[in-house]
């Protein structure tokens, strides 16, 4: 899979009309903001009244709470693939650790998100199968790129790689800067050296 097509769209199921896609968009936001804020105890209600939409409107394009966390994590997962064609000019260096740092911010939305759906599904559903093929589908080709350039060494791959940050990141710490160091010290022992 590229970056472009990275989640199938038979998992992203958004309205056609311009004016049902809109009120879709319009509670993608909301739900994510009102989650971040509110976790697990938020309301579909309370959802609907931030977007400015009707209950029956948020029904319609979520028909449960599962259906709205499953397309908010997909969102999620096709932003940070897609992500990866805005570093095709980068050195390829700055190309793949670049796109890490979107991979980063990523992770802190997951986290939240992937525990509510954990609620619903088991660990290996399709969904989470699915979107760590697009996180790798989205991420090889800069990695490749960066190994060809030998500025990686040849050595590891792309789910080695995104273990690796997902298993930095998920460190407790007060300090995101210093989480963000840590990451900076470990992706720099990735580094080839002659």
């Amino acid at each position: 899979m590229t970056s472009i097509d990275a989640v199938p769209t038979e998992l992203l199921k958004r309205p056609k009309r311009a004016d049902a896609l809109r009120n879709y968009e319009k509670v993608l936001v909301a739900a994510r903001e009102a989650f971040a804020e509110g976790g697990e105890a938020t309301a579909l209600e309370e959802i609907a009244r931030r977007a400015g939409v009707g209950i029956g409107t948020l029904y319609r394009n979520f028909p449960n709470r599962q259906a709205l966390l499953e397309a908010l994590y997909l969102g999620e997962v096709e932003q940070v693939c897609r992500s990866a064609s805005e570093f095709a000019d980068a050195e390829p260096w700055d190309a793949l650790t670049g796109w890490i740092g979107r991979v980063v911010d990523y992770i802190g939305t997951k986290r939240a998100l992937a525990g509510e759906l954990l609620n619903y599904l088991d660990q290996d559903a399709e969904l989470f199968a699915t979107s760590r093929q697009a996180l790798w589908g989205a991420g090889e080709p800069l990695l490749v790129r960066a190994q060809e350039a030998g500025a990686v060494r040849p050595d590891i791959s792309i789910g080695e790689l995104i273990q690796l940050v997902v298993g930095i990141v998920k460190i407790p710490s007060p300090d995101p800067e210093q989480t963000r160091r840590i990451l900076g010290v470990a992706l720099d022992g990735l580094r080839y050296r002659a």
